[in-house]
């Protein structure tokens, strides 16, 4: 993955409202909106390849972009990104700054691991039932992780893994848990899925060959 996927190259958008917009996207160009921080909100345009092909990298959503406006590099954050309903074409986008020695918050996606090695999945027929795709962090610049880990590996049948559970980067919190034990919210659950283990159908097929055996 290069790191050009980070860098996106904008003009200053004058001719603001919904028909300017449209217009924009005949021409192949995203508008777009950078806000936060102590400077005001502004509106400026993309190219609409450059974005399209950033923004199939997950990284693009949980880090910290560098946005030449006009000769000006601006730090920011994806915060929203309007699609049209069935083409496939990015028709918005909210960018917040990054102010360096400034906490920001966002989303960052979890990444499930060791999941087929897990024994409750792999042996014991359970399955995993996620209940979160990302978490809602806080912390400085510098310290933004591009996603969460979980490790399943040693997770039992029953077992619910929830935001406490979870370790978070050095630097990085829990927006949600910072606001109370009442917010110890679910991450992922093993749960028993339907049919027979890979220890059931073991012990199904030597009782079958037993009887067999007995039978002749």
């Amino acid at each position: 993955m290069s790191d050009a996927i980070f860098k996106l190259d904008a003009t200053v958008r004058t001719d603001l409202g919904k028909g300017a917009s449209r217009r924009l996207r005949h021409q192949d160009k995203v508008p777009a909106i950078i806000y936060g921080g102590d400077e005001a909100p502004v509106s400026i345009t993309l190219e609409h390849n450059k974005v399209q092909q950033a923004q199939e990298f997950e990284a693009f959503y949980s880090h910290v972009l560098t946005i030449n406006v006009d000769g000006k590099k601006v730090e920011a954050l994806v915060k929203d990104m309007q699609r049209h309903p069935f083409k496939p074409k990015v028709t918005h986008i909210d960018f917040q700054r990054v102010v360096a020695g400034q906490a920001l918050t966002t989303n960052v996606p979890i990444h499930f691991i060791n999941e087929e090695e897990s024994d409750a999945i792999k042996l014991n027929g359970g399955h995993a039932e996620h209940h979160m795709n990302d978490i809602e962090i806080t912390c400085m610049p510098k310290n933004l992780p591009e996603f969460i880990e979980v490790d399943l590996l040693n997770i039992e049948i029953g077992q619910t893994i929830h935001l406490s559970d979870v370790k978070f980067p050095k630097g990085v919190e829990s927006v949600e848990l910072g606001k109370g034990e009442e917010h110890d919210l679910a991450v992922v659950t093993v749960k028993t899925a339907r049919g027979p283990s890979v220890e059931e159908e073991a012990e199904d097929a030597a009782a079958e060959g037993d009887e067999g055996a007995t039978e002749e």
